[in-house]
């Protein structure tokens, strides 16, 4: 019985909370119709947001095709592991090029990486936008030194932290 007890208590607080969540549900907000116009002119508008919003003229995204995988040593032992993937803008008509380049890229990238790691750049907040910002301005650095000036930004599309236990 003892043991079944936290089990019973667990259910009901679930249950509890479930019900709370499903009573103080607020009404939905009432649809107005429109007449067709409105709607016209609504899709305008967005299908002009969302060329606004797309990618400058001229450029194009070459998405690395791997992650990058950066050990972080302390008192020399992997306390850590960093994950990163990385997107490349460049200028339109180039991704082949770059497809090609792709190894030599890859290795001044993760070059980079690693010498950010042992100023301690991935310890405690790593992802304060002063420590990035250092991050992605080596990248562009190294990545046009090593490509040339095709490459006109490197975009950190996910970074993520996997402590060793």
């Amino acid at each position: 019985m003892k043991k079944l007890l936290p089990v019973i208590l667990l259910l009901l607080g679930i249950g509890g909370g479930v019900g709370a969540g499903l009573a103080l549900r607020p009404e939905p907000a009432p649809v107005e119709p429109t007449d067709g116009a409105e709607s016209e002119e609504h899709a305008d508008k967005a299908a002009k947001k969302d060329a606004e919003d797309g990618p400058p003229k001229g450029r194009e995204y070459v998405d690395l095709v791997d992650q990058f995988i950066v050990p972080v040593v302390n008192d020399d032992a992997v306390s850590s592991l960093i994950l990163v993937t990385i997107t490349i803008e460049a200028k339109s008509g180039s991704s082949d090029r770059i497809f090609q380049a792709e190894p030599r890229i890859r290795g001044v990238l993760l070059q980079a990486m690693f010498d950010h790691a042992n100023i301690g750049g991935f310890d405690g907040a790593f992802t304060n936008s002063s420590k990035l910002d250092r991050l992605r301005e080596t990248f562009l650095e190294v990545a046009q030194k090593s490509f040339g000036d095709d490459i006109t930004d490197v975009l950190i599309v996910q970074i993520t932290r996997q402590d060793i236990a």
